[in-house]
């Protein structure tokens, strides 16, 4: 069973050939998934082959072959639209939902959230959060903030005219938190989320 990493490296290596027409060297891996250690790409591309998925072939620079047969794909039936409202017409629909994408591309992380300051966004205590791997945002996304290098905390973004950026909560029960620029590094942006039954 490959782990989230390989999982990443795989969907990298795949997208990147689709692409491209041609395999990606171990640097372009690297680079493509945020890493600077080739020899750690080469740990990756090691379970991949020993799992199965791919060959890597012998006096190649671009030696990554994907072996169709074991073509990873992860999808769930879309069965149609439910109402959480007046009941609707159940009509089935025949299309499914790429988990593979929302979940296992290359840069994605997972958090599990601590706290109800984001609530009136649907985010609540307990959640298991997907991220993408950034260092930037737009204004109003909802960003992984490290602050001071200490702390990181899930929050609205907001650039300020004074060089300052506010970290806005979904939830009036907490007060937006200003910082100036230099205390704030944008370490992910917020996709989507998990939650099971309770």
């Amino acid at each position: 069973m490959l782990t989230l990493a390989q999982h990443n490296v795989y969907r990298f290596i795949q997208s990147f050939i689709e692409k491209n027409q041609y395999a990606p060297t171990t640097a372009e891996i690297a680079e493509g998934i945020g890493i600077k250690s080739r020899g750690v790409v080469h740990r990756y591309l090691k379970a991949l082959v020993d799992a199965g998925h791919i060959e890597l072939e012998p006096n190649r620079k671009r030696n990554i072959r994907l072996k169709e047969e074991n073509k990873m794909e992860y999808h769930l039936p879309l069965l149609g639209k439910i109402a959480a409202g007046m009941p609707i017409e159940a009509v089935q629909d025949n299309e499914s939902v790429d988990i593979a994408s929302m979940f296992l591309t290359p840069g994605r992380y997972a958090l599990r959230v601590k706290g109800n300051s984001m609530i009136d966004e649907g985010i609540h205590d307990g959640d298991v959060i997907i991220c993408q791997h950034a260092d930037n945002a737009r204004d109003g996304q909802i960003v992984v903030a490290l602050v001071d290098n200490e702390g990181a905390t899930l929050k609205k973004l907001r650039r300020n005219r004074d060089a300052t950026i506010t970290l806005i909560p979904a939830n009036n029960e907490h007060h937006p938190q200003t910082y100036a620029c230099d205390r704030v590094r944008v370490q992910g942006i917020f996709v989507g989320l998990l939650r099971m039954a309770r």
